[in-house]
């Protein structure tokens, strides 16, 4: 099982710690980097986020995470390649009234990333490097790659219709 990971020059520094992390964390997988892979302040997103998403789309069971200033471009340049579902993550704001996968409110700020996970099937991870910490990164990360797809009937349905 493979990590691809990418990013321009606003995550490049988080990306390389990350790659450690990842690595250091023990959960088996291989963590492929896709670039930047050098500082460029004039270098492009897509450049380095089209490789992961489609290295992610073409291997089953494999994870990609990308990151950028916002993470919002990086998860719309992933999300254009078919079998991508990339889900941005920016920190500790939570939405008022926000509720768990069991309806419950929630003050858990990572509750966003387990539901991508659980509900959708995300398999990218589109972090912010100008809105998280190193720590809150990491985290993210880590809830992302531990927690696992319910398999429910109603969320494979909704997916399928994403095509």
């Amino acid at each position: 099982m493979k990590i691809f990971i990418g990013t321009d020059h606003a995550g490049f520094e988080l990306k390389e710690k990350l790659k450690v992390y990842l690595t250091e964390l023990g959960l088996g997988y291989e963590v492929v980097d896709k670039g930047a892979f050098s500082f460029n302040k004039d270098d492009d997103y897509p450049d380095f986020i089209k490789p992961v998403a489609e290295a992610v789309a073409g291997q089953k069971g494999s994870f990609g995470i990308i990151l950028g200033g916002s993470g919002q471009g990086e998860a719309m340049s992933a999300n254009r390649a078919s079998g991508v579902r990339a889900a941005v993550f920016y920190g500790e704001a939570v939405a008022e009234g926000a509720v768990d996968a069991d309806g419950k409110k929630s003050n858990d700020s990572y509750e966003i990333v387990k539901l991508a996970r659980m509900h959708n099937d995300a398999n990218i991870l589109s972090l912010s490097s100008r809105f998280l910490s190193e720590d809150q990164a990491k985290f993210a990360t880590e809830i992302f790659l531990k927690t696992k797809f319910s398999g429910d009937e109603r969320h494979i349905r909704r997916i399928k219709k994403l095509g």
